[in-house]
């Protein structure tokens, strides 16, 4: 399983963004029973409802916080749920994950009357400075993504809106860091990167050598100059709410 391998670490780097968590329980609407699908070590989950965690690794539920909602360590494939069970169900850039996202978005609109999920659009995939000049094969896996219109019609979305990252955002995610470059030299940022976690260090050192003589020599800030006068920027994150 890939993050009884790669999320030992996760909690370091991966923190809920309020920025981000207010969109979701926005999207939340008025849901008061609410199934968080590939829930990982529980980022997002709102605190004023009643919430259950589905997640697969044992890893990543042994990271879970003292306090946090209860977890059924299952497949979004599989939701060991009754129909209805739900209000709402949620998943967070997780279906990339899954051995099967369209099974996994059917299993959450079985179990919930609406479906709430924070996921990325693939054709940005090389619009990120990160990946078209430093690591391409990175964008070539993001890019195993289902478009955003395959997304869109599986979940049956009423509404897909941006959700732009802010520029100190406290989710290390891949995109997280696009105005703070020095963070991809980070080892430990790496290991909480699924998409840089799995790739063989050998690859990634021509890309992280480049970076940082890029950042020493003043050429990375010089060529991004504009993205340093940003607060957030779009980096194809979008809210999928049926």
């Amino acid at each position: 399983m890939k993050y009884d391998d790669i999320g030992r670490t996760y909690t370091r780097t991966r923190a809920t963004d309020p920025r981000i968590a207010a969109a979701i329980w926005a999207g939340l609407g008025d849901a008061r029973t609410v199934v968080n699908v590939g829930a990982g070590t529980g980022n997002y989950e709102p605190r004023d409802r009643e919430v259950t965690a589905v997640e697969p690794s044992a890893v990543m539920i042994a990271q879970r916080p003292e306090g946090a909602a209860p977890v059924a360590q299952a497949s979004a494939e599989s939701l060991p749920f009754e129909d209805g069970s739900f209000d709402a169900a949620m998943a967070v850039l997780t279906i990339h994950h899954w051995s099967d996202w369209r099974a996994g978005i059917e299993e959450m609109r079985r179990v919930a009357r609406r479906v709430v999920l924070l996921s990325w659009d693939p054709s940005f995939a090389h619009r990120l400075w990160v990946t078209a000049e430093y690591f391409p094969h990175a964008g070539a896996e993001e890019s195993t993504f289902p478009s955003l219109a395959d997304q869109a019609a599986a979940v049956r979305a009423t509404s897909v809106t941006t959700v732009p990252i802010p520029h100190d955002c406290q989710d290390g995610f891949y995109g997280a860091y696009w105005r703070r470059p020095e963070a991809y030299l980070d080892p430990e940022v790496r290991a909480g990167v699924s998409v840089l976690a799995q790739r063989d260090p050998e690859e990634l050192a021509p890309g992280l050598e480049r970076l940082r003589a890029d950042l020493e020599s003043g050429a990375w800030a010089e060529r991004h100059a504009d993205l340093l006068e940003l607060a957030e920027l779009d980096l194809g994150y979008r809210l999928l709410v049926t």
